[in-house]
């Protein structure tokens, strides 16, 4: 068996990859609405990547008949905690705004990995409860409960937004803090670290990677020891 690690003939890194950075759609609604910042990224994060981690599943498992789904799992997380551990140092954006974005970028490709890891234990990464497993196994909520019902606030302000866009606007710096300190929760306790050194120079460089991968490798144990389950 080739190493699944090896992009087929034809297909460069990047088209497996994918996105790196969560789009701007929702940088606006998270800006827009701080305080529910992991749900709206948990929401867009199965509607837009569900799909890919379905579909690259389906495609490394149709080209490597005899892989197992745990190393199809030691797969995703060995590609994700890599990119971990390079994102903090390739946006090149300082300050609170430079921080803000490596959290950001951090949570959205750690709920990558996340759905990768479904798909490869069999599990429908695009269905909506995997919104509620990663607020609970990025330590977001408790609960699956409490998740759900953050999930539907958040859903609900969305489409409020698009009837009163624009409206409320707050001092940028504010709500740029309030975003980080909340996407910092979301992609792990030692991202708030991150966060703050990222605003003292020479810090960010040394804390970055790894604060980042550390994060990521707790939370892919934790999902694979869920989804292992099903």
């Amino acid at each position: 068996m080739t190493d699944p690690a090896t992009p087929p003939p034809g297909q460069t890194k990047e088209a497996i990859s994918g996105t790196d950075a969560p789009p701007g759609s929702l940088w606006s609604r998270m800006k827009a609405d701080p305080q529910y910042a992991p749900e709206h990224l948990a929401l867009e994060a199965v509607r837009k990547l569900g799909p890919e981690a379905a579909q690259w599943a389906e495609r490394t498992r149709s080209e490597h008949l005899d892989i197992t789904d745990e190393e199809l799992a030691s797969l995703a997380v060995k590609r994700f905690t890599t990119l971990a551990r390079i994102s903090g140092a390739v946006s090149g954006a300082t300050g609170l705004p430079g921080a803000v974005l490596d959290v950001g970028v951090l949570a959205w490709n750690q709920s990558r990995m996340v759905l990768h890891i479904a798909a490869a234990y069999g599990v429908d990464p695009a269905q909506g409860e995997r919104a509620t497993e990663l607020l609970v196994l990025q330590r977001v909520h408790k609960v699956a409960e409490t998740a759900r019902l953050a999930l539907g606030v958040a859903a609900g302000r969305e489409r409020a937004s698009r009837l009163f866009d624009g409206a409320g606007a707050r001092p940028l710096s504010g709500v740029m803090m309030r975003l980080g300190v909340r996407l910092a929760q979301m992609a792990g306790v030692r991202a708030a670290k991150r966060l703050f050194a990222k605003m003292i120079p020479g810090a960010a460089i040394v804390l970055g990677s790894w604060v980042n991968s550390s994060a990521t490798k707790d939370l892919a144990v934790r999902a694979r020891e869920m989804y292992r389950q099903r």
